[in-house]
């Protein structure tokens, strides 16, 4: 299990916490940051013991966006990592989700700032709760920026259109409830228990067939820009093959003896 200096990686059961560990600059994303979370998405895809992410911030944010001085390496330790970016120059990109899509699904648990790369970041995620002093948005265009981690094609693909223009273009903070209100975050919870009630929908899908859980997800996306009738043929491509596994049969098994099923991934 890695990580680095400001991203912590451990195991809760079957669910792997991705933590942004910089909790002093609001956890804005530095080049080790960066680093260990990719590490951390790579290994939630490698290790089949591994049935959900969660992904949170320490002390009172979740992430302010990124930090430019952190993200050249300079006066954050970060030279060290100068290499991982030379070699693959698009990991800051898979890091923060937009050129990488676990096979896991993954929860967000978001306390405090959400904003600029925290909301972008959390638009590559699956499920979102959030405490309800949480503060989200996507300022860029306020400092003439673009915000360029996909901010323009997801969100409206994830909110109503209109919400999504507001948000992009007016560059204004957004409390839990108004993200709630659109769309964006699934929960609000009391502040300090969003990583508990994200452990908590987490411990529900490791109880679920692992197969059949990341078949899902992957079809509802794949599925996303299709039509209805090219949709519901990748479903049931996607789909049908799971009948068939001993996942499956252990279900129909624990179901008929009213127990709970064990899964093996078969």
């Amino acid at each position: 299990m890695g990580g680095t200096e400001h991203l912590n990686i451990q195991r809760e059961g079957a669910t792997l916490v991705l933590t942004l560990n910089r909790p002093e600059a609001k956890n804005a994303l530095s080049l080790p940051m960066l680093v260990g979370l990719y590490d951390g998405w790579l290994e939630a895809d490698a290790d089949d013991s591994i049935r959900s992410v969660v992904f949170t911030g320490a002390g009172d944010s979740f992430c302010a966006g990124m930090d430019l001085k952190a993200l050249a390496g300079k006066g954050t330790g970060g030279e060290q990592y100068r290499d991982r970016l030379t070699a693959d120059p698009d990991l800051h990109w898979k890091a923060m989700l937009r050129h990488h899509r676990p096979r896991k699904p993954v929860i967000a648990a978001v306390e405090g700032y959400c904003v600029a790369g925290g909301t972008e970041m959390l638009q590559g995620t699956d499920i979102r709760v959030a405490g309800e002093s949480a503060t989200f948005g996507l300022f860029e265009v306020r400092r003439g920026l673009f915000p360029i981690g996909g901010s323009t094609v997801r969100l409206q693909r994830q909110i109503p259109r209109t919400h999504a223009l507001e948000m992009l273009l007016t560059g204004r903070p957004y409390t839990a409830r108004e993200a709630a209100d659109i769309g964006l975050i699934g929960h609000v919870v009391p502040d300090g228990t969003a990583l508990t009630k994200a452990l908590e929908i987490a411990e529900l899908i490791n109880a679920c067939g692992p197969l059949a859980v990341e078949a899902v997800k992957a079809s509802v996306y794949e599925s996303a820009e299709m039509t209805e009738t090219e949709g519901l043929a990748a479903e049931l491509k996607r789909g049908w093959p799971i009948f068939d596994t001993a996942d499956a049969k252990e279900g129909a098994r624990a179901f008929a003896e009213k127990r709970q099923p064990v899964y093996r991934r078969a």
